[in-house]
């Protein structure tokens, strides 16, 4: 029951990093969307591994084939059932770690929770399995372009290195003009050199991706325990090495009074707005119809090409070096996956708001 995600819009996701592929069944779906395969695409290319010197080499072309709920281009309201082959696997490369624990790994709280576990690229708590986000992500925000809701992620930090101010002082359509995904290209080239550098001491490096949804109606979000933010929370963590989640002004906004931190209302031409927005958009968890930004933490891979302290499933001391193809930085290919969970949680509560 916990493999599945979302109440209208609805992914079940399957599959495990080194199996024959992953795919998913998405319920929910408007009838009758015209589905940009093209679209599709391009957003399982953003999250592919292998497409620049800062990600995994592992190589995979990840074409998704729709089995159902889609005809002659359009939605037809039934289930979509879609899968993404495997064609890359070095399963090989994990053959010395079936009775080993890695550290801040699953293997050790899977073997506790099942009495059994795939080895093989951590099978099904890989990362692998957000291919499948990444294809409900991409059809959820053709169906909010429909409403004129448009989903942008960026990487603002990796390491110590991080963009000042706000998403505003951006121009966001800079983000895809570099591997680190980040849309100040000076700061973007610091990015890069550190996660290189990183790369080639074995290490590894984490950091923050921000997001914007723009165009979000006021009125989405459920009280008291289906607030919106408390959702799209849910949605970031549910994501491999999401560590921290923050709306509006976040942890910040501890530092502030009410008087500097409430936001004032004002009429704009008969539409009701805020003149500041501390409050990312969300106000009693519904959002309020101005831009909703947020930021998720990311841990460093824990995979490291160097040694380090571990035990085997016996409980004897030994010392791993890990092998294998893996991300010296999640955050470039991370992006993608937040827009994709923020698509899913939007268009779901878009829809819980349609049938009141």
């Amino acid at each position: 029951m916990f493999n599945s995600f979302g109440n209208i819009f609805r992914l079940t996701s399957f599959g495990e990093s080194h199996g024959r592929g992953v795919g998913g069944v998405i319920d929910g779906c408007p009838p009758g969307v015209s589905i940009d395969m093209d679209f599709v695409r391009r957003e399982l290319g953003r999250r592919r591994p292998g497409q620049s010197v800062l990600t995994t080499p592992r190589r995979e072309a990840d074409e998704v084939e729709f089995l159902s709920g889609i005809y002659e281009g359009k939605t037809t309201g039934t289930p979509i059932g879609f899968v993404i082959r495997n064609e890359n696997q070095h399963s090989s490369d994990y053959d010395d770690l079936k009775d080993i624990y890695r550290p801040s790994h699953a293997d050790y709280t899977y073997q506790q929770k099942y009495g059994i576990r795939d080895p093989r690229g951590g099978g099904r708590s890989s990362a692998r399995e957000t291919v499948s986000r990444c294809v409900a992500g991409a059809i959820a925000k053709i169906v909010l372009s429909g409403h004129n809701i448009s989903i942008r992620a960026y990487t603002s930090q990796v390491g110590h290195i991080r963009l000042k101010g706000s998403y505003k002082d951006y121009d966001l359509s800079l983000t895809e003009t570099n591997p680190v995904r980040c849309p100040h290209p000076p700061t973007a080239s610091e990015m890069e050199t550190l996660i290189r550098d990183v790369k080639a001491q074995g290490d590894t490096v984490g950091g923050v991706i921000s997001c914007v949804a723009a165009g979000v109606p006021a009125g989405l979000g459920e009280p008291v325990f289906g607030k919106l933010h408390a959702a799209l929370a849910h949605a970031m963590l549910t994501i491999n090495a999401a560590k921290g989640f923050e709306y509006g002004d976040g942890f910040d906004a501890a530092l502030y009074r009410g008087s500097e931190h409430n936001d004032p209302f004002f009429n704009d031409n008969g539409t009701i707005r805020t003149r500041t927005n501390h409050s990312g958009g969300i106000q009693g968890g519904i959002s309020n119809g101005e831009d909703i930004y947020f930021s998720v933490a990311f841990k460093a891979v824990a995979t490291l090409l160097t040694g380090q302290e571990t035990v085997t499933a016996a409980g004897h001391d030994t010392i791993l070096t890990a092998r294998g193809r893996h991300d010296p930085c999640v955050l470039p290919r991370a992006v993608p996956i937040v827009e994709s969970m923020a698509a899913m949680t939007l268009l779901d509560y878009l829809l819980i708001q349609k049938t009141k």
